[in-house]
This record gives structure tokens, C-alpha cells and sequence, in this order.
């Protein structure tokens, strides 16, 4: 699920990139990490589902979601 996934991290210039895990480059930069997190669930949505990880301004994960049609490793469990 390595290519399927997209890492926001916060940008030392200022701002939030979209990373590839493993990957040099950022696949996009945006003002706001909101608008990163949207455009990082567009390229996984894209790509088939996977996951996207949000990072916080001192680098640690703050959240991770699983984006259709992914499955995620972690569903919620039926509380009926």
C-alpha cells in the first residue's frame, strides 16, 4: 500500500507538503494543512484508496484515515 499513501508534513519555508513515502520531492504545497490534507485524500482517491497520514507542526503523526475503496487495516468495531 506504499504508493497509496501520502504523508502531510509541515514545510521548514512555511506551509504543508504532500509526500510520497520514500519520495525526494513533495507531490504539492499549500498554505494550509487542511487544504493539503483535501488535496492529498484527491491523489489516494485517485490512485484507488489508501492512506493518508497528517503530521503535526512538530513532525509527529497526529492522524491517519484510510480513503475508499482502501480497506482499512484498523475498522471501527460493530457496537450492536
Amino acid at each position: 500500500m506504499s504508493n497509496t499513501k501520502r504523508h502531510v508534513v509541515p514545510n521548514p519555508d512555511g506551509g504543508w507538503d504532500i509526500k510520497k513515502p520514500g519520495g525526494q520531492r513533495s507531490s504539492g504545497h499549500h498554505p494550509t494543512q487542511q487544504q493539503a490534507v483535501d488535496r492529498a485524500r484527491e491523489i489516494v482517491q485517485n490512485a484507488g484508496g489508501g492512506e493518508v497520514v497528517t503530521h503535526g507542526r512538530d513532525g509527529r503523526i497526529r492522524d491517519s484515515d484510510t480513503v475508499a475503496p482502501a480497506r482499512d487495516p484498523f475498522p471501527p468495531r460493530d457496537t450492536k
